[in-house]
C-alpha cells in the first residue's frame, strides 16, 4: 500500500538517533515534507526539509509544524547536561507530551517515540519511572497508532560528551570484538539501526499501541 505524500515531524533531530533519522526521512519517498523543530538552525538545507527554530517553552506558537501524519520523537538528555531533574523531566517528558498533544489536535495519526528499556511508571529508579510516565501519558492521548521503542544502550558518536555512555559503549564493543561476535541487541544497539527501525515501523502504517524491545528494534532496523 502506498503512503506517498505524507508529512513527518521530528523533534530531537540533532541527537544521536535524530541525526540519523532526519537524514533517512529526507531520503524516504513516502514523505513529501519533513518538519524539524530545533532550538538552533541546522547546518544544511534540503528541498523537503521544513526547519522550524523555536524556544521549546513556546512550542504552541509554531502550529504550522504539527499538520503531519507521523511524529518522530527522539528527544532526550542526561542529568549532567540538564543539571536538575526538573529540567531533564521537561526535556524528556514535558516537551514530547506538548508536541504529541499539538500534533494530535492537528490530525496526526502516528506518534513514534524513543523511550528506554526498563521504562516503568512504578519503578523506584527515577530515570525508568520518568520514561514510564512518558509512555503512560502518551497512551492516554488516543493516537490511532503509538509506537514505543525501548532500545538498549545506544551506540554511536554523539555531538555532546557523555562520559559514562561512551565508556559503557566502548566496553560492550570491546568485549564482543575480542570474541569476534556482534554486540547482542539487549546490550547495545547502533543509533542508525534504531533510526531505520522507526522508518520501518512508520512504513507499516500500524494501528494501536505497540512496544518494541531491543531485539525487535534490531530486527526491523537491520532489514532496511
Amino acid at each position: 500500500m502506498s503512503h506517498l505524500g505524507k508529512k513527518a515531524l521530528i523533534i530531537g533531530a540533532t541527537g544521536l538517533v535524530g541525526r540519523e533519522l532526519l537524514t533517512e526521512l529526507l531520503k524516504d519517498e513516502q514523505y513529501d515534507a519533513v518538519y524539524a523543530i530545533v532550538r538552533r538552525p541546522l547546518t544544511f538545507s534540503h528541498p523537503k526539509l521544513r526547519e522550524v527554530v523555536s524556544d521549546f517553552e513556546r512550542l504552541e506558537e509554531i502550529t504550522e509544524a504539527y499538520a503531519v501524519e507521523d511524529v518522530f520523537c527522539c528527544l532526550g538528555t542526561t542529568i549532567k547536561k540538564a543539571r536538575t531533574r526538573e529540567a531533564m523531566y521537561r526535556i524528556d517528558v514535558t516537551y514530547p507530551l506538548t508536541v504529541a498533544k499539538l500534533a494530535k489536535e492537528q490530525g496526526a495519526r502516528h506518534f513514534l517515540v524513543i523511550s528506554s528499556a526498563g521504562a516503568d511508571a512504578k519503578s523506584k529508579i527515577w530515570y525508568s519511572k520518568m520514561k514510564g510516565e512518558l509512555e503512560q501519558q502518551l497512551k492516554s492521548m488516543g493516537y490511532k497508532a503509538l509506537s514505543i521503542l525501548q532500545p538498549s544502550l545506544l551506540l554511536g558518536e554523539r555531538e555532546e560528551h557523555r562520559l559514562m555512555e561512551k565508556v559503557s559503549g566502548n566496553v560492550v564493543r570491546g568485549l564482543f570484538q575480542g570474541i569476534k561476535k556482534p554486540v547482542p541487541a539487549q546490550l547495545g544497539i547502533k543509533a542508525g539501526v534504531v533510526a531505520q527501525a522507526m522508518l520501518a515501523i512508520a512504513a507499516e502504517n500500524p494501528e494501536g499501541t505497540i512496544t518494541y524491545g531491543a531485539k525487535a528494534i534490531h530486527s526491523l532496523g537491520s532489514q532496511r
